[in-house]
């Protein structure tokens, strides 16, 4: 049966608002002192995303900015993030549990988590709670595997540009036990030339409710092999007609495959006292041309982890709190080599050959305290990433001795070891039944990763980094008007320090600060009984605050706004609900403009974009879904930058329509 979107809580008690991702476990939700939204599976199912960012569009604060294929960058109450660390600024997790290691995280990590069949997305806008380490920076996004019920449908889709997507779902649930095996598979003959892609997701999830242990258990899968296009050139390109179908890299590609495996089993100690143990296993290989670099090289990567997470939940009256200690071992890998020779400074041959031993360990503590219309929560978390490095290839320049300005530098094996305290405070008070206040502090950290760490390039022979911090200082107000409206607003300040980047000379060095102030507002209205609106939006500035000598720019850029990180952004959904089980809902997608490069000269002017979506139950089994994106046809871009002298764009897609039927039943 078809489940009805919810963007937010419209009409439900702001006591019974749940969320996963702060504590790991099942919570109520309302009163935490931090910003927070999600989107549940009733949402996921009825935008039917091909890509992550249609989903996310849904979310304040969220902008994935989308590449080509699945290939995304991510921007979360931040600017979109670029570069070898940029992925490391947050934390994207299955069931809260990080989906690349700490240190090898990579920008488009969020297509190895099967998001198509979620049971729902959650995420937390700035540095989580004391339960997230390194990448809880700017933001949270912990998709949530679905819980086993009796249910069992197929799905088959189709689109333009040859693309046709099947998926299944087969779930059992009793008493005791519940199984639930969820599978999508898609082919995409690409709209671009000589583009494309194939993907399969696997999930299974096994529950089991015992005499004293619960145990929870699940697996993810899943698989890429695209045919990558690159992106075009020149000023507003993707308003040529000759040019937004071209391919200038139609060699391109990237093979990926990743694998998550974690099993949760909860015991309760006695009426005060809960313990639940996590181990934890993952592994994933890459391989793909960099494409967007002239000389063309092929990378590939790949790490294998295991992990412990243990955390004690005390509930003490007035009081709760969580204790616990996490540990990760990683055996991580990269190789890049280039086929043929480019110039002196960037020859043919072997570039990096570099294999990591990496180990994580942490210890945290987060107690709350409530009474009446008061809620406070302070939590610490200390934590330790070691990294034994190992190059497995000559120490030094990649290039012949008479190179005079060899881009690529080996540094010798070493080890470097990083270790950082975070912090969390906050507090909310029920000023009246319906509607909370809250204030909140919190700061995090992140790492450097190791690519920054020994991927080095122009004679630098050693990267002495230090690890990013952030200070987050926030107030909010949530609640319900007259029980047709939801609303949610956080205002934001932030600044960064230790910011590393990639200076004139390219070398890795870290020092730069920036700042981040914005409002963020999510509304949730009932217009009648078949009728609702809901809507988020962004206000937001990110700038360098320091004078720093970064690659691309004159120096003197301490005051302007961070590239690719527009001030304004949000999505808007009318739905009408014209009979029961059906529903059609028309969304309003905006981008505001955007500078290009630190010096603010070259710009990308935004878009609007409508999308319809019209899903309704045609019999008892049978479900059918159109979705029809770009209503209006518009031509934009999914991505604007300026590099090497030239505009460059991924181009948006033209006016596109997606069919699909459902075949389900609900007896398992």
């Amino acid at each position: 049966m078809l489940a009805l979107p919810s963007a937010s809580h419209a009409n439900t008690a702001l006591e019974e608002e749940i969320l996963v991702t702060a504590t790991r476990i099942p919570q109520n939700a309302a009163a935490l002192p931090l910003s927070w939204a999600d989107i549940d599976d009733g949402a996921l199912a009825l935008t039917g995303h091909v890509h992550i960012n249609e989903a996310m569009q849904r979310l304040a604060g969220a902008w994935i900015s989308r590449g080509n294929g699945q290939e995304s960058l991510t921007a979360l109450r931040s600017p979109v993030l670029t570069g070898a660390g940029g992925c490391g600024s947050f934390f994207m997790a299955l069931d809260g549990i990080s989906l690349r290691s700490p240190g090898f995280c990579n920008v488009n990590q969020l297509f190895d988590a099967n998001t198509e069949q979620a049971g729902a997305i959650e995420v937390i806008n700035g540095p989580a709670t004391a339960l997230y380490g390194g990448g809880a920076l700017h933001g949270v996004i912990n998709v949530l595997s679905a819980r086993p019920a009796n249910e069992h449908s197929l799905a088959v889709e189709a689109g333009p540009n040859d693309y046709y997507r099947g998926k299944y779902l087969y779930g059992r649930s009793n008493d005791k036990h519940g199984v639930s095996l969820r599978f999508n598979g898609t082919t995409d003959g690409g709209y671009k030339d000589s583009s494309g892609y194939d993907q399969q997701k696997l999930s299974v999830r096994y529950d089991y409710q015992g005499q004293q242990w619960d145990i929870s258990s699940a697996l993810n899968y899943s698989n890429l092999n695209q045919e990558t296009a690159g992106f075009i050139q020149g000023y507003k390109a993707y308003e040529d007609q000759d040019l937004k179908q071209d391919n200038p890299n139609p060699e391109a590609y990237r093979d990926a495959w990743s694998l998550l495996a974690y099993s949760r089993a909860s015991r309760q100690l006695n009426s005060r006292h809960t313990l639940v143990i996590t181990p934890y296993g993952r592994n994933n290989e890459m391989e793909f041309l960099m494409h967007f670099l002239p000389w063309q090289p092929v990378e590939k990567n790949g790490h294998s982890s295991l992990g412990l997470q243990t955390a004690l939940y005390s509930d003490l009256g007035h009081w709760s709190w969580i204790n616990g200690v996490e540990g990760e071992y990683t055996d991580g890998w990269l190789k890049e080599v280039q086929a043929q020779e480019f110039s002196p400074n960037q020859p043919a041959g072997v570039h990096y050959d570099y294999q990591v031993d990496a180990t994580m360990a942490a210890a945290f503590s987060q107690a709350t305290w409530k009474h009446n219309r008061l809620e406070a929560t302070a939590g610490l978390r200390w934590e330790y990433n070691h990294y034994d490095y190992d190059n497995r290839t000559g120490d030094g320049p990649a290039c012949d001795p008479t190179a005079t300005a060899c881009r690529f530098y080996r540094p010798r094996g070493r080890e470097d070891s990083f270790t950082n305290l975070s912090a969390n405070i906050g507090g909310s008070f029920a000023y009246t039944d319906n509607h909370i206040a809250y204030l909140r502090y919190a700061d995090g950290f992140r790492a450097p990763q190791v690519s920054e760490l020994y991927r080095l390039q122009s004679g630098q022979q050693v990267a002495d980094l230090d690890s990013e911090e952030l200070r987050n200082l926030e107030i909010g107000l949530r609640g319900t008007l007259a029980a047709t409206l939801d609303y949610d607003v956080a205002v934001f300040q932030m600044e960064k320090d230790e910011v590393i980047f990639q200076d004139a000379n390219r070398q890795n060095v870290s020092g730069a600060r920036t700042r981040h102030q914005g409002v963020e507002l999510s509304i949730d209205y009932r217009l009648a009984d078949n009728w609702y609106l809901n809507g988020v939006a962004s206000f937001a500035r990110h700038r360098y605050d320091s004078r720093i000598n970064l690659i691309g720019s004159s120096g003197d850029i301490e005051g302007n706004d961070i590239d690719t990180a527009p001030r304004r952004f949000g999505s808007a959904r009318l739905g009408w609900e014209f009979k029961a089980d059906s529903v059609a809902e028309l969304e309003w997608v905006y981008l505001g403009r955007y500078y290009l490069e630190p010096d603010n000269e070259h710009e990308y002017d935004g878009h609007s974009l409508l999308n319809l979506r019209i899903s309704s139950q045609l019999s008892p089994h049978w479900q059918g879904n159109l979705r029809l994106t770009n209503l209006l046809d518009e031509d934009y871009a999914e991505r604007a930058d300026f590099g090497f002298g030239n505009y460059r764009y991924f181009v948006g897609q033209p006016l596109g329509a997606y069919l699909e039927f459902v075949y389900s039943r609900g007896d398992g």
